[in-house]
């Protein structure tokens, strides 16, 4: 029904950027400008954690760490969201993942994990220190 596919991830020194892009891909009874997206990410041992929300109106939502640094935005006209990352850190170091809700399929904003239906299969990121 939507399908996520991300990409831009690698590795970075402390202090340096990457710009993470996630394309969707949406069937029939789906539009993009109406689904609530998020970037999460995982680190090995740990919990999926939300890192920003982007509304179907555009209005965002940070997790605080990452406030100041990460931007997210997205571009209706090519289904396509993104995450601008500056001074990364080597706690940043996870696998990113994509997601989606539809807009009016429960509360938003929202950075909990189980509120989104739709993921994409993730892309690494890993900064040294």
């Amino acid at each position: 029904k939507v399908q996520l596919v991300e990409s831009g991830g690698g590795s970075v020194q402390a202090g340096g950027s990457l710009r993470l892009s996630c394309v969707a891909s949406v069937a029939s009874g789906y539009t993009y400008n109406y689904l609530h997206m998020a970037w999460f990410r995982q680190a090995p041992g740990k919990e999926r954690e939300g890192v920003a929300t982007i509304g179907a109106s555009s209005s965002t939502v940070y997790a605080d760490s990452v406030k100041g640094r990460f931007t997210i935005s997205r571009d209706n006209a090519k289904n396509t969201l993104y995450l601008q990352m500056n001074g990364l850190k080597p706690e940043d170091t996870a696998m990113y993942y994509c997601a989606a809700k539809r807009r009016y399929s429960g509360r938003w904003p929202t950075l909990a994990a189980g509120a989104y239906g739709f993921w994409g299969q993730g892309t690494q990121v890993t900064v040294s220190s």
